[in-house]
């Protein structure tokens, strides 16, 4: 085939909404959107498909996301923020939650886990804490709804209470949660829902830049560390701290729980004081870490349970509050153009915007591609084109 048939074929591939490259990725993917300029969900969805990637994590329940994801092979976490806790304790409005919230959308999108709050021991609102009995009744409701065997209920924390996480097999969690992680440690093992961390290595290197060896945080090659204790080896930080959660949890009495990773990332950009948050180090961080769960590989503790992890996040967002970090810890600009390399490619088509300033935006290779195409027709080289496939 000559160079102008080719040409024209990669114009039909673009323009029949066929990725360039589909490479499937065996994590899921955290969707955020505290932003003005990100794509339209539809745009999104294609996104997803070209990346093959079939679990995502909202932090609300987003309808128009919900309703654009239907009938698609994409597994949803939903959540609950922080500031609907506390009416959730009523059986009445959480069934009514349930009912317009999660519901209507449910067989045709697969709604299977909602989490009741994020990261709730962070703030200074003691009464958030008790997030176990908002739980209790929203699990509750999906019983009676008949909706349990389809959707579990789970919350999803920081590291930081763990009160040791090294060596990992002495993690343990801190002594003024006890009290209320007793109860919903106990719940997530009568419900059989995971355990929910948010687990940033990144966070321990900037802290430390001086201390923490930046290949172990990086999954780079290194000499590791091993766990006195069991003598097993750890050639990198996540693995190590989620060994530690796990034996957090062992040590209050549960050996039946799964922790899954519900975010974790590298940022690409950062302030002055932000040490490593680089494209190359984020590229190294999310890069390494695809390709280990495309090998399926467990923990040095838990050698026969895959690492279940979401990435965060898909895009930048850029109305995140605080430091320079918050608003780049995506895999992707908005636009759709990768922040950087982690060998895996996806397609945005034309976009379609959800700022407020602006509907309907074409990208920059649509519009190249109707300028080539507008030349050609011009130039009368479209049948010459077909002449000259039909003669190859």
């Amino acid at each position: 085939m000559s160079y102008m048939a080719a040409s024209s074929l990669l114009l039909l591939l673009f323009f029949s909404g066929s990725p360039i490259q589909i490479l499937g990725l065996g994590v899921g993917i955290n969707y955020g959107q505290i932003a003005n300029n990100l794509p339209s969900p539809s745009r999104v969805a294609y996104l997803l498909k070209s990346l093959n990637i079939s679990r995502m994590k909202l932090y609300d329940a987003d309808p128009n996301v919900l309703v654009t994801f239907s009938h698609t092979n994409v597994d949803f976490i939903i959540g609950l923020g922080n500031e609907y806790l506390p009416n959730m304790t009523d059986p009445i409005k959480a069934r009514i939650w349930l009912q317009q919230r999660v519901q209507p959308h449910l067989p045709q999108t697969r709604i299977t886990c909602i989490t009741m709050g994020n990261e709730v021991f962070k703030t200074y609102d003691h009464q958030l804490w008790s997030n176990l009995p908002a739980m209790q009744t929203v699990y509750n409701a999906l019983v009676d709804l008949g909706l349990d065997k389809q959707v579990t209920v789970t919350s999803a924390h920081s590291l930081d209470i763990l009160s040791i996480s090294f060596p990992p097999s002495a993690g343990s969690f801190r002594q003024d949660l006890s009290e209320y992680l007793h109860g919903i440690l106990n719940f997530h093992a009568e419900v059989k829902s995971p355990f929910l961390i948010n687990a940033y290595p990144y966070f321990a290197y900037k802290d430390n830049p001086n201390e923490v060896p930046l290949d172990y945080v990086l999954f780079q090659p290194n000499q590791g560390t091993v766990d006195p204790i069991t003598n097993l080896k750890y050639d990198n930080m996540l693995y190590a701290q989620v060994d530690a959660v796990y034996s957090a949890i062992k040590a209050m009495g549960h050996t039946d729980i799964k922790v899954q990773i519900s975010e974790t990332g590298w940022p690409s950009r950062g302030d002055d004081d932000e040490a490593g948050a680089t494209p190359e180090n984020a590229g190294l961080y999310n890069g390494n870490l695809l390709k280990r769960i495309e090998e399926k590989q467990s923990t040095p503790a838990k050698p026969n349970v895959p690492v279940n992890v979401y990435v965060f996040a898909l895009f930048n967002e850029n109305l995140k509050p605080g430091p320079a970090s918050e608003r780049n810890y995506g895999l992707y600009y908005p636009n759709g153009t990768p922040v950087y390399n982690i060998g895996v490619q996806g397609y945005l088509p034309g976009m379609v915007y959800t700022s407020p300033s602006t509907k309907i935006a074409l990208s920059v290779v649509s519009n190249v591609l109707f300028i080539v195409i507008a030349y050609l027709i011009s130039a009368g080289k479209l049948v010459d084109l077909k002449m000259e496939g039909s003669s190859d």
